[in-house]
């Protein structure tokens, strides 16, 4: 197979720098040294620990002069370290130079940036170890386009890694500056998502995933699986799409991103409809000749059904259910079919039954706007419930079966909360066996980069 571009690409100039070499070093040796909140706690490991500290400066300093658009936040950085070495590496503070990171106002294609910050990863490292990524913007023309557009994102901030610390060599894809040690919280600008990691998991899981169930690609779809930068810009257009679908819309109230605890199962289409509301863009997008808005449904479809709906444990998780959720509505409605232990889909109608679950989530949100809270709730679990089969020991199915007493509605929405099961809808028994067949080459992707897919 002829290599794409990406996959052409050598290692990038930054990380063959020395430079780079001894931070990066530096910064795996201090992670040893902290605690879950980011402190080093022994008096021993003082002077080992500024040493360190004094070296992860010096790298800063020396990749600076590569890096003039970060020249502020670099610099803050370099006082935030300073800083918490002369505290005597108490709990870390680094809101000036996160408030100085600003990179959502240069996206510019191949743009690189350096990140050094005691954090934490979503779905890895959950102390706030420091980390140490070199990483590039993605930003190509047509997603340029898009975002001036109909399609508004001043805080999207699509990257590629180029280098990265332990906390990175796990399943965590974005770069949230929340997850960052800081005295209080700011108004941020920017949220980063590695597509390199989505596209490369993308393509391993859904290449084994079709050879498991023996279903057959169109050309398009097979395109998409074999090529990186293909494969990349697919999903920058998709999470463009997806993460600004959050904040529009017919929603409930009370936004479903902020931190508050609720029923798993509303995060699960509170996710899920920014995918279809995706995918929904993406069929006008290619009735008006978008190049790449055939491939954003496939992605989402097989992304899906395939690698959601499997990857993760069992408890509250609202990925997982999305997934299951698409291929049961799918299946039911005759378009994808389980037969004769092969996978088939009928690729020429499975568009206007997606769009129809779109319709039923908004229609949801829409009637929500007049409905107490518990009330959506109910109206969400039935919507689901009505699709999946709840566990046989489901508080809330019994009560949708007419048995009144089994919830506690005359108390806090907390009760409600605690009586969802932690797998309130089981695997069916085709994704417990495609499980099973998947589990290694889903492991295989920790740490999966555009670079080693």
């Amino acid at each position: 197979m002829r290599p794409t571009r990406r996959e052409a690409v050598t290692v990038h100039p930054l990380v063959q720098t020395a430079a780079w070499a001894d931070l990066k070093a530096a910064v795996t040796d201090l992670r040893d040294l902290q605690i879950a909140d980011g402190s080093v706690p022994e008096p021993g490991d003082h002077a080992r620990a500024a040493a360190l500290v004094g070296r992860v400066i010096t790298g800063i300093e020396a990749l600076a002069p590569s890096l003039s658009h970060d020249a502020d936040y670099l610099e803050a950085l370099v006082k935030d370290f300073g800083r918490w070495a002369d505290g005597g590496f108490e709990v870390p503070d680094f809101y000036d130079s996160i408030v100085a990171f600003a990179p959502a106002q240069h996206r510019v294609d191949g743009l690189p940036h350096l990140v050094v910050f005691p954090m934490y990863t979503q779905n890895g490292n959950p102390n706030r170890q420091v980390e140490a990524v070199l990483l590039e913007v993605i930003w190509p023309d047509f997603i340029a386009d898009l975002e001036a557009g109909d399609y508004s994102n001043k805080l999207f901030l699509p990257i590629r890694f180029l280098d990265f610390t332990a906390g990175y060599d796990t399943n965590s894809a974005v770069l949230f500056p929340e997850t960052v040690a800081m005295r209080e919280v700011p108004a941020f600008t920017w949220g980063g998502i590695f597509a390199d990691r989505e596209a490369a998991r993308f393509r391993r899981v859904v290449t084994e995933a079709a050879a498991v169930t023996r279903l057959s690609l169109p050309p398009d779809a097979a395109r998409l699986i074999a090529d990186q930068e293909l494969a990349e810009r697919t999903f920058v257009m998709w999470d463009l799409i997806h993460d600004r679908t959050h904040m529009h819309g017919d929603l409930p109230f009370d936004p479903f991103m902020i931190k508050q605890r609720m029923p798993y199962f509303l995060y699960s289409l509170e996710e899920l409809r920014c995918d279809l509301t995706a995918f929904r863009e993406a069929v006008a997008l290619e009735a008006d000749g978008h190049p790449y808005a055939r491939s954003v449904q496939y992605a989402v479809l097989f992304d899906r059904i395939f690698r959601f709906a499997i990857t993760g444990g069992r408890t509250r998780n609202y990925d997982g259910l999305g997934g299951q959720l698409l291929f049961a509505w799918l299946h039911q409605r005759g378009v994808l079919h389980w037969t004769d232990n092969r996978l088939t889909i009928d690729w020429a109608d499975v568009a206007e039954p997606v769009l129809e679950l779109s319709r039923a989530v908004e229609e949801l949100y829409w009637r929500s706007i007049d409905r107490p809270k518990v009330a959506h709730w109910l109206a969400a679990y039935a919507l689901i419930s009505s699709v999946l089969t709840p566990h046989p020991l489901s508080a809330w199915a019994r009560y949708q079966a007419g048995d009144l007493s089994a919830l506690p509605l005359d108390g806090p929405p907390k009760g409600l909360t605690d009586a969802v099961l932690p797998d309130e809808f089981p695997l069916s028994m085709f994704y417990e066996a495609l499980s099973k067949k998947m589990k290694g080459v889903i492991e295989s992707t920790a740490g999966i980069t555009g670079a080693s897919a």
